[in-house]
């Protein structure tokens, strides 16, 4: 890794400009002490009056490496190109910001990890949702226990994508680029941020009603290894205002609907997101009591900025990634343990980063009913 002053500015390339990519470079442009100074595009479609002038473009990402000599690059590529642009970078000892998810193909990320973990490069992997305030301030009230013991975590996450974002980019229209890989891992990330690790996984997923290659609805149900059950629904097919991006305000691209997306119960209250209003009941737990909240106070910043910050600082050694590569890799492992068992109509267990299927004995009704199970 090359050594940098923490009074220099920083440079960065990124590895792919479409819709994130041109967001990163806004971020970027921004954010103190850093600068964009070089583009990839492997199709070569990056228009010069997208990219700043003093911006080098450059068709092969190994070229880019040689010449432009960045400090730090940002992989904003398809996923199925994550992992082979990052090891060029690991290969020039060069740490990388990896668009989520850090790929599509688990194996490949498991090596990519422990590839960079033996020659000393930093990955950080844009799960960007956690650099939000918000979720930093339910993080910090679920841990100091304002709401008790979480029991359970439920999310939706259904919008629906026009047709002209899949005919602008053909690779959206493949297995593996559903909305599973592609948006539900944003929301895997933060229920494992929330409620830890997930053990065991049964998941549904219906066919593309746009007869694509990929899904376009999916449910799922995990098991946390603190005893919390999480369910989880998304599609990019349903109209609806619930989702992260019409409800957060991130992006002033998507339009606000003012609802919430997250429902965090606990033993002693529960947290509704992005709202991040905290729910209690008054006089004691009872559900004949009335029931009030209030709302957490926080301060707004973007995320994406949040994310380039704390990019630069790890470049700089000044900290340890937020999502490393290997907690990138664990949202993978729970996305990859939904598509098994989504296939395979079976239960999936995670066990030290290790999947395993398996159907376990079903108990009557009644049995489960009486706490038998």
């Amino acid at each position: 890794m090359r050594l940098i002053h923490s009074d220099q500015s920083t440079k960065l390339a990124i590895v792919g400009f479409g819709l994130i990519g041109q967001r990163h470079a806004e971020a970027i442009r921004v954010s103190p002490q850093v600068e964009l100074t070089a583009v990839v595009e492997p199709e070569n479609s990056a228009s010069r009056s997208a990219v700043d002038p003093s911006v080098s473009i450059f068709t092969d990402i190994a070229q880019m490496l040689e010449l432009a000599k960045p400090d730090g690059v940002i992989i904003a590529s398809p996923t199925k190109l994550h992992v082979m642009h990052s090891q060029r970078c690991v290969e020039a000892g060069i740490p990388a910001l990896i668009e989520k998810p850090i790929s599509d193909d688990l194996a490949a990320a498991r090596q990519l990890t422990q590839d960079a973990a033996q020659v000393g490069v930093p990955l950080l992997v844009g799960h960007h949702r956690r650099f939000n305030p918000i979720i930093k301030r339910a993080h910090d009230l679920i841990k100091s226990g304002e709401v008790g013991d979480i029991r359970a975590i439920n999310s939706t996450c259904w919008f629906y994508k026009p047709d002209y974002y899949f005919d602008n980019a053909s690779w959206r229209k493949k297995k593996g680029a559903g909305p599973v890989s592609v948006n539900l891992i944003h929301d895997i990330d933060l229920m494992r941020h929330f409620c830890g690790e997930v053990v065991a996984v049964q998941a549904q997923f219906a066919s593309a009603r746009r007869g694509y290659e990929n899904e376009d609805l999916a449910s799922a149900i995990l098991r946390f290894a603190s005893g919390a059950i999480g369910t989880v629904s998304v599609s990019d097919s349903i109209v609806s205002p619930w989702s992260w991006e019409f409800t957060s305000d991130e992006n002033p691209a998507y339009p606000s609907t003012q609802q919430s997306t997250y429902f965090i119960g606990g033993s002693e209250g529960s947290i509704s997101l992005p709202d991040l209003h905290v729910w209690r009941h008054e006089g004691g737990f009872d559900w004949w009591n009335p029931m009030g909240s209030e709302r957490a106070p926080t301060v707004n910043s973007d995320p994406l900025i949040n994310q380039i910050i704390h990019f630069r600082r790890v470049i700089l050694g000044e900290e340890e990634p937020l999502v490393s590569g290997a907690e990138g890799t664990k949202s993978l492992e729970v996305i990859d343990a939904i598509q098994r068992a989504a296939v395979t109509h079976q239960l999936v267990q995670l066990d030290g980063g290790h999947e395993s299927t398996e159907i376990e004995d079903e108990l009557p009704l009644t049995e489960v009913i009486n706490g038998s199970e």
